[in-house]
């Protein structure tokens, strides 16, 4: 997707009736995951994800386990593995080991209007009431319907590293649904939410003139001339000024198999320097805090859009992509465009 583009549909998070997956297995879309990129690197509980899928998208022949081939004692029990919704398994059990470590109760979802919290769980998408949305069903009842699918894990990923931010984001859902009802048309607010739900990255920086830049579609001012003040989400530097972490599940999704074009529509988050000192567990707690309030703060504005997302072609990110070494990775015009703010001040 070009930088200047938002996605004209975004219809894979409709979440409508789907065949199961035979037995439980899941299909050979989940081997192809490269657990090990540099985009993926801050989701919360990456290796119990990791262990349990790469296990359970294995040829049915080889899904027994052994005492010379199995998962820890916190991975997912072997009688889940030939069931029907194994993601909904594999997201409940992460998320109750991210309590207990955490040594917090199970997140709950942002009340709207006269519902009341609601403890957040991974079920089968087979619960979600016919004709009833989606994002009205988590609100009133804290179920997250979700499907063997890579779009549904992403997803899950997502509510395990952003929970707060999530909530925010179906608090707003719920809020115009309150409004307007259920249409073709969401209205700019869902809209909003819907592209960065499902293309949305985070970029946190020190230094004021990398975020700027990058809202001004200048590419060599935000990624290419600052390098050195980049973080390597592979080897973390406590003097860096500058990280990218990704929150739409659908580009993740499309992360499995990498493409030059992909583009995701970013908000700037600016930090103290101290930030790069955390840890990673303690950088993705503090972020999803402010996350969170930015999102609060854009989608009560009367005049949000879409267009408010900073397009950031993801592959040019540095350190997440070997080719982005090279400067000449940048001169592609179709990719790193001008962009429409430029066009916009003639």
């Amino acid at each position: 997707m070009p930088a200047n583009d938002l996605p004209a549909t975004l219809n894979s998070d409709t979440h409508t009736k789907q065949l199961p997956v035979v037995e439980g297995q899941l299909d050979n879309s989940f081997a192809d995951i490269d657990w090990q990129a540099p985009w993926l690197s801050h989701i919360v509980q990456l290796h119990y994800l990791s262990n349990s899928i790469e296990h359970l998208s294995r040829p049915s022949q080889q899904n027994s386990l052994s005492e010379s081939d199995s998962l820890d004692e916190h991975d997912i029990n072997a009688s889940d593995i030939n069931t029907p919704d194994t993601i909904a398994k594999v997201l409940k059990t992460a998320m109750m080991q991210q309590a207990e470590h955490l040594q917090q109760p199970l997140r709950h979802t942002k009340p709207a209007h006269d519902h009341k919290s609601q403890t957040l769980q991974f079920v089968s998408q087979n619960s979600l009431p016919e004709g009833e949305a989606y994002e009205h069903f988590i609100g009133t009842t804290g179920n997250i319907p979700t499907r063997d699918n890579l779009h549904d894990l992403f997803n899950g990923s997502i509510w395990l590293t952003f929970p707060k931010t999530k909530a925010m984001l179906n608090y707003y859902h719920m809020l115009e649904i309150a409004k307007q009802g259920i249409s073709e048309r969401r209205g700019r607010v869902r809209d909003t939410i819907t592209v960065f739900d499902e293309n949305g990255a985070v970029l946190v920086t020190f230094d004021a003139n990398i975020g700027k830049a990058l809202i001004d579609f200048d590419w060599q001012a935000s990624l290419v001339k600052p390098r050195a003040k980049w973080d390597n989400p592979t080897q973390p530097d406590n003097s860096a000024q500058a990280a990218v972490y990704i929150f739409g599940h659908a580009l993740l999704e499309q992360l499995v198999h990498p493409r030059k074009p992909l583009c995701a529509h970013s908000i700037v988050i600016h930090v103290a320097q101290e930030f790069f000192t955390l840890s990673l567990a303690e950088r993705m707690r503090y972020l999803d805090d402010k996350v969170a309030e930015y999102m609060d703060t854009l989608l009560s504005n009367d005049d949000v859009k879409p267009r408010q997302l900073a397009p950031l072609p993801i592959l040019g990110v540095p350190h997440f992509w070997a080719e982005n070494a090279d400067t000449g990775f940048y001169e592609d015009s179709y990719v790193f465009r001008s962009g429409r703010r430029k066009k916009d001040k003639k």
